[in-house]
């Protein structure tokens, strides 16, 4: 993904919905695709933790910041912006 197709895709987030609002520290920003959600939550420390924090099986999810992909080791860094993008293999 090029910068000019992140900054397209972070013009088109809306108002984040908050995930546990009552914890306190820093929080991250995720869209949630193909959904269209955007959330705001806890930050987690690794890409592998936001999927299960998300609930999502990290073979099943695409993980990018800044347009570039993810590995699951990766650190998330306070107020950064998150892609994930729900993708599946068809047979």
């Amino acid at each position: 993904m090029d910068s000019k197709a992140w900054e397209e895709l972070l013009a088109t987030k809306t108002e984040p919905e908050l995930i546990r609002p009552d914890e306190h520290g820093p929080r991250i920003t995720v869209l949630l695709q193909p959904e269209g959600r955007t959330l705001s939550m806890p930050r987690c420390k690794t890409v592998w933790q936001l999927l299960k924090a998300l609930d999502i099986p990290e073979e099943t999810a695409l993980v990018a910041r800044d347009g570039l992909l993810l590995t699951h080791d990766l650190a998330i860094h306070p107020n950064e912006t998150i892609l994930v993008r729900k993708v599946a293999s068809r047979g």
